[in-house]
């Protein structure tokens, strides 16, 4: 006599295997659940063509001679009234003038809502400050 319980896990766990695997190999396809596709320039890696593009356009500012440097992905440490560290941020680019004004650019094609705090958080530090330039570039 055949157990029906038995039939019934033993397929249930071929087709939950089956599954499982499917998911295993369509997440290797994936990028970026935005759709932002990794880049490379210069030995850096960057996270979506439009910071790539970004970073070659400051290249040429800076052969140019019009900027004084530039440096990408800076850790700025996010803090509240009470001088408790929030989070961090990390920023797309910074930018040094000749004028020794200091440029904030974060090159953006998706905001999410943890983003949109952080970017509050962050203009709320640097924003009253004449000395710094925050940019947002939008895709």
């Amino acid at each position: 006599m055949i157990n029906w319980l038995t039939v019934i896990l033993m397929i249930a766990g071929s087709i939950w295997a089956w599954w499982c695997e499917g998911k295993k190999t369509m997440t290797r396809f994936r990028s970026n659940k935005y759709g932002a596709v990794k880049q490379t320039y210069n030995g850096y890696s960057y996270h979506s063509k439009a910071e790539t593009k970004y970073a070659m356009y400051l290249d040429q500012l800076l052969k140019e001679k019009k900027i004084k440097s530039w440096d990408r992905q800076i850790k700025i440490e996010l803090f509240g009234e009470n001088g408790t560290r929030v989070c961090n941020y990390y920023i797309d680019f910074v930018v040094e003038h000749f004028d020794g004004k200091t440029e904030y650019i974060e090159v953006k094609g998706f905001a999410t809502a943890l983003w949109k705090l952080k970017w509050k958080l962050f203009k709320d530090k640097y924003g009253k400050d004449n000395s710094k330039i925050i940019t947002l570039e939008k895709v």
